[in-house]
Order: structure tokens, then C-alpha cells, then sequence
């Protein structure tokens, strides 16, 4: 009996780059401090230094829970796959 364990299909799939990506952007659009380290434009009376930080958590909610969503779903057809696999 062997210890390796199994293999179900390719670890990196299209998929899984799009969850990373939607996971890695917050993270350089907030590191890239000089992209919105300014004032203007301003947003009804609020810097735009404030509001861009403020929009990017609204963003990074969306991309989390969209990366959260794709990965339920490729882990869903991960189990359907080896479950199939299984009955062969």
C-alpha cells in the first residue's frame, strides 16, 4: 500500500488562477499607495485618498465571496469527479 496520496486531476486549474487573482488584487491595489495617495478628485466633500479606500472594501467583499463561491464549486466537481471515479 502507498502513502502518496491521490491525485485528482491538475492542481492549478483556470479556476483556481481566478480565485487567486480576485484574492491577490485588494491586496496590490492597497499596496500601491501611490496610485491614490492624493486629494482630488474629490467625492461629495471626501478626499479621494478616503473614498478609493473605502470603494476597495466594498470590492474586496465582492472578490472574496466570488473567489469563496468558485472554490465551494470546484470542490463540489473535485468530490463528483472522484466519487465518479470511484464507481467505475
Amino acid at each position: 500500500m502507498s502513502d502518496a496520496p491521490e491525485v485528482n486531476g491538475p492542481v492549478v486549474t483556470p479556476v483556481r488562477v481566478v480565485i487567486a487573482l480576485c484574492l491577490i488584487a485588494p491586496f496590490v491595489a492597497m499596496l500601491w499607495v501611490s496610485s491614490y495617495a492624493k486629494v482630488d478628485p474629490t467625492f461629495i466633500g471626501i478626499p479621494f485618498f478616503y473614498w478609493y479606500q473605502m470603494l476597495w472594501v466594498l470590492i474586496s467583499t465582492a472578490l472574496t465571496m466570488t473567489a469563496y463561491k468558485l472554490w465551494q464549486r470546484d470542490q463540489r466537481g473535485r468530490k463528483s469527479d472522484r466519487s465518479a471515479g470511484s464507481q467505475a
